[in-house]
């Protein structure tokens, strides 16, 4: 849902209108750069916290390659990918996700948006990855009981039409994981641009994900948010059933070799590059309905690494888009052992 067409007929109102548009694009812009700039260089290598937030809450996203935030879908799943794509989610939509994860966890998800006068909607939602019972042992092997753990993440926005064509979208977040005796409690943020022409079947974006740090950490040390750059474009084919999209992730790492190969060695510029692709495709017959697969680089050559060649990278997906009930399912896989399923069930009020 677009809030497009709004007739403003007094000159004064729409010269005004349109210079504070400028303004809150400078403004998200500068956001977008400050908030960037800090956090580069500690993120030059692999290792951060709160990683959790990398699981995709789409099933539609997960079966485009797990990032997806050019999507023009009426769904209020994708506000955790990208909070300007919250302007196309119909006024009271409730949406809940759950995934299968590695062996004995779960993951889950439930979002809500609202409309907020013709140019602007709001949202929030929440995401938790459970890992389940695990046994807590001496570092001589003795079994000293057993242990729970969980990650969580409370998340709010708001999003608005600055023109026609283009929307801007921030969200904060309160990240909580506990893991027996050890807690951390991060902050976060989210920023997104979107330009969407609905004639041309044409989205593409700009998000800031994942920016901030932790408030309470684990050890002795501060570790990064996993922050997250990312750029996509999405575009249905004129006069054919296909609408192909293509993500850059991780736009902030470049430099180490560690973040491409964690294992060791060097890493070559083609792979370097090609680890920041996911390239995904959608056949939609009817109005209704839509078939999914993607091809997901980085993951692809991790499960090799790691030994899990067989389907490494692949993802596929489909979904059922009535008037008010939209149901999506996909699959990928995000560690050796076992495959990851999602379920998305979504409601209009």
């Amino acid at each position: 849902m677009r809030f497009t067409n709004v007739i403003i007929e007094n000159k004064y109102v729409t010269l005004h209108a349109f210079s504070t548009m400028h303004s809150t694009l400078r403004y998200i812009f500068a956001a977008m750069m400050l908030v960037c700039a800090a956090p580069v260089a500690a993120q030059s290598g692999a290792t951060s916290v709160f990683d959790f937030l990398r699981l995709p809450t789409s099933s539609h996203a997960m079966a485009l390659g797990g990032t997806n935030t050019t999507l023009p879908d009426d769904d209020a799943a994708l506000l955790f990918q990208n909070p300007a794509l919250m302007s196309n989610v119909s006024d009271r939509t409730i949406n809940l996700g759950f995934m299968t994860y590695m062996r004995g966890s779960k993951a889950g998800n439930a979002s809500w948006v609202m409309a907020h006068g013709e140019r602007g909607s709001w949202g929030v939602g929440a995401q938790f990855v459970g890992y389940g019972s695990m046994a807590e042992t001496t570092v001589d092997g003795v079994v000293m009981g057993d242990f729970s753990a969980l990650d969580m993440c409370l998340t709010g926005g708001y999003a608005y039409m600055l023109t026609e064509y283009l929307s801007g979208g921030a969200t904060g977040k309160f990240i909580y994981s506990k893991y027996g005796g050890f807690s951390s409690v991060g902050l976060g943020i989210d920023i997104g641009l979107n330009f969407y022409n609905e004639a041309k079947g044409f989205s593409a974006s700009l998000v800031l994900a994942n920016a901030g740090g932790q408030v309470k950490r684990f050890g002795d040390h501060h570790e990064p948010l996993p922050i997250d750059l990312r750029l996509g474009i999405t575009q249905r084919l004129s006069g054919a059933p296909l609408q192909f999209s293509v993500t850059l992730t991780d736009l902030t790492r470049w430099a180490s070799s560690d973040f491409y190969n964690p294992s060791g060695g060097s890493v070559g510029f083609g792979r370097k590059l090609t680890s920041h692709f996911l390239v995904g495709v959608d056949v939609i017959p009817m109005k209704q309905l839509y078939i999914s697969a993607a091809y997901n680089f980085r993951r692809a050559y991790e499960m090799k690494a790691a030994g899990g060649s067989h389907g490494a990278g692949l993802c596929f997906g489909a979904g059922l888009n009535l008037k008010k009930v939209k149901i999506g399912f996909s699959y990928a896989k995000y560690h050796i052992s076992v495959p990851s399923f999602m379920v998305n069930a979504q409601y209009t009020l």
